[in-house]
């Protein structure tokens, strides 16, 4: 019968309290539904969209905010790398905008140039291989990269670190630094490794890569950090006239004509010299008298060179000029040498390659003299491809363009990238981890079963049989509530560690067997139980053991889903005692796992995270909740 009849709801009065209930309760549901909702959208942000606080990400619904996303995750959250390819001044990622129109035609004849020249693998980096700002977040290409070694090496990090001169602590730790090849001193990976990196570069399509482009480091890396602010202090001080930046150009030789003054001769200088990286400078044939010289100053004789070279020559000049410098050893430091100038100590002589004999190899003059050789004619290509280039220097690679092309047709498989990315990669933690899920599975079973036998047991024992001393038992039981997990980590930590029992499943299991609450819950349950069905069990001959099985367990069904719940929370959440008792990272379950990630993870890897690790319990919540009701609401209708 309601509280409330239906007449009196009539009431003006009582409409308002109705109204006031129910507008308390949506409150109160949505008070605990939204920050559930901000964690769920917090789950899918990467550096770009952190700030934003929206129970549906933007860049679900928005291209814009997509693109941002997008553009952060290309150019491996770096600002530089976006400047550089994409010859834009965006100040952040979080301003950046798809362009208002593109070229196709120009990004066909990019990708013929490309598919249809043989170009060295440093010309350009991979794509979504790197989230630092991000943290703890494994990119698109880097997990196709680390599955492919994966694979390769049957899951043993060990087996490749041999194999590779890697020092990696696991496949998680497993990295792979964005290639930046245009400066002088870049790192680079170990020769073993960056050897099976380059195979697997070459599979990429090229909407996946990001070609160095030389002409716009000079631009934006250079000259706008020599010349800071607007082009009118490049003016000034150079006694130009130019527009805008994008009228600068790097030439591919040394600035001859009287259309360049003194000063942009110096800054091309200062930058083929001493800034841009060995693997973009070519040398002349005619430059060869010189290199030879160098070399005998420095060595003296042909025995010493071949000494440190390891190499066989006659005489030096039997040496070509380099083309393109070794990766490392001591002919690429005197290549460098050479290129920046060496002085001779005993006689004071400098040795350097002369400028008029230094060339610029790199994509941009590659594509330019492409198209030249294809259409001939500047008119030609401006027709063609619709452009309003001045000169041939104006062409520049398309990547902008190209990058937005690919977005358009991919948007649907970039948004789902950046949907379950954080949510892949702390799923690929736990399960590269091999035993963290094993580990986790068998200790909460093993909880769940001693709870439920334990602790029926002694209540059992103390209502079946009501001794003298049961409530003086049950305080005594219920005194070891007071004392907090924390207090008795310590003895717990001391007493399994005399007996042996550290990292292993018994030192998890023992201290938390016997649980005072859950005692006093079963005892109160069972004390309700009809005694008249024990006397009847026992006049039709059961023993004991079948009327606590037959009668008392089966009639508990609903506490007993309480008191597994239980157990399973606690086992599950278990991370103190967890990583105190069992410092054998072979014995972790996963709290200790998802806590050590959590340190080196951003903040939409820390709630993946946290999502995740809430799944099994809410699972074992719904597999209990229909036995909890049944025990409520049975009762209540009978």
């Amino acid at each position: 019968m309601p509280i409330i009849s239906t007449i009196g709801r009539r009431a003006f009065k009582v409409r308002l309290l109705i109204g006031f209930i129910y507008t308390t309760l949506a409150i109160g549901a949505i008070s605990m539904v939204y920050p559930f909702l901000l964690m769920i959208a917090g789950s899918t942000k990467s550096a770009v969209d952190t700030p934003e606080s929206k129970i549906i990400p933007e860049f679900i619904y928005n291209d814009a905010a997509l693109y941002k996303k997008h553009i952060e995750g290309f150019y491996n959250e770096s600002l530089q790398m976006l400047h550089i390819a994409q010859n834009v001044d965006t100040p952040s990622f979080r301003k950046a905008i798809p362009p208002v129109s593109t070229n196709s035609k120009v990004v066909k004849e990019w990708k013929t140039f490309l598919s249809n020249t043989d170009l060295p693998l440093y010309i350009f980096g991979c794509s979504y291989i790197q989230a630092p700002i991000s943290r703890g977040v494994s990119p698109y290409t880097l997990r196709l990269f680390r599955n492919e070694i994966n694979k390769e090496y049957n899951n043993d990090i060990s087996k490749m670190n041999a194999a590779m001169g890697t020092e990696f602590n696991g496949w998680p730790s497993f990295y792979i630094l964005p290639e930046n090849y245009l400066q002088r001193r870049n790192t680079s990976l170990p020769p073993k490794l960056q050897t099976r990196y380059n195979k697997f570069k070459e599979k990429l399509p090229i909407e996946s890569r990001i070609y160095f482009s030389v002409d716009n480091y000079f631009k934006n890396a250079y000259l706008k950090t020599q010349y800071p602010g607007a082009i009118d202090f490049y003016n000034k001080e150079h006694n130009t006239y130019y527009n805008s930046w994008n009228e600068i150009h790097l030439t591919q030789m040394i600035p001859g004509n009287k259309s360049h003054t003194e000063l942009e001769k110096t800054d091309w200088i200062n930058f083929i010299r001493s800034i841009v990286n060995l693997r973009w400078i070519r040398a002349t044939e005619n430059a060869t008298p010189e290199y030879h010289k160098f070399l005998i100053a420095k060595y003296k004789t042909i025995e010493a060179l071949n000494r440190n070279y390891k190499t066989s020559y006659t005489s030096f000049t039997k040496i070509k000029i380099i083309k393109e410098p070794p990766e490392s050893g001591l002919s690429l430091s005197d290549w460098n040498l050479f290129v920046q100038g060496w002085k001779d100590p005993i006689t004071g002589k400098i040795y350097i390659l002369p400028e008029k004999d230094i060339q610029i190899y790199s994509v941009d003059f590659l594509f330019r003299d492409y198209l030249i050789k294809k259409y001939k004619t500047l008119d030609k290509i401006n027709q063609t491809l619709g452009l309003a280039c001045k000169t041939i220097l104006d062409i520049t690679p398309p990547q902008r363009d190209m990058v937005a092309i690919n977005f358009e047709k991919n948007k649907t498989a970039i948004r789902k990238e950046f949907i379950t990315r954080n949510y892949i990669c702390v799923v690929d933690y736990l399960v590269l981890h091999g035993r963290a899920i094993i580990n986790t599975v068998i200790y909460c079973f093993l909880a769940i079963l001693s709870a439920l036998t334990i602790n029926p047991i002694a209540a059992y024992a103390l209502s079946r049989y009501k001794p003298p001393s049961a409530y003086k038992v049950l305080l005594f039981l219920m005194l070891t509530m007071a004392f907090p997990p924390m207090v008795t980590q310590i003895p717990n930590f001391l007493m399994l560690r005399e007996l042996g029992l550290l990292n292993t499943f018994a030192a998890l299991i023992l201290p938390g067997m016997a649980n005072g609450y859950s005692v006093f819950l079963l005892k109160g349950f069972f004390d309700s139980l009809p005694q008249e069905l024990y006397e009847s069990a026992e006049l039709d001959g059961a023993g004991e053991l079948r009327i606590f099985w037959q009668i008392t367990m089966s009639l508990s069904k609903p506490i007993l889903a309480v008191i597994a719940l239980q157990a399973f929370n606690i086992a599950y959440s278990n991370f103190m005692m967890a990583l105190l008792i069992c410092q054998d990272k072979k014995m972790w379950t996963l709290m200790p796992w998802l806590y050590q990630l959590q340190q080196g993870s951003g903040q939409g890897v820390i709630f993946a995270s946290l999502i995740i690790s809430a799944i099994p319990t809410f699972v074992i919540f719904v597999l209990c909740q229909n036995i909890i009701m049944r025990g409520i609401v049975v009762p209540v209708e009978k």
